[in-house]
């Protein structure tokens, strides 16, 4: 998953990043290959139905915000399933635009 290093890597040195993220997980909101951008976020603008690039396991992943609490953010993807929760402190950045096209 070549674009989640660059994705990582640009977030730390210039706070925004543009990618184009492969999977199906977030279908209907973000096709695999579309180009996002992504920015540095403080974890209080966070909300629901926001995406954000979130340390998932030992990995990082796109996925919705499904519930904010005090202390923990719920993600799950685009298709329904709840992947659980996740420290604020574990949001990365969050999807500010998705462009349309898609690359081949």
């Amino acid at each position: 998953m070549g674009w989640v290093k660059d994705a990582v890597r640009q977030l730390k040195e210039k706070g925004t990043c543009q990618v184009r993220p492969m999977g199906g997980s977030m279908r209907g909101r973000i096709e695999s290959g579309q180009l996002v951008t992504i920015n540095l976020v403080d974890s209080e603008d966070i909300k629901e139905d926001d995406v954000v690039f979130v340390r998932w396991k030992g990995n990082y992943l796109l996925h919705l915000v499904m519930e904010v609490t005090r202390e923990k953010i719920v993600i799950g993807n685009n298709l329904g399933k709840i992947n659980g929760e996740v420290s604020k402190n574990d949001i990365m950045g969050k999807v500010i635009k998705i462009e349309d096209s898609i690359e081949k």
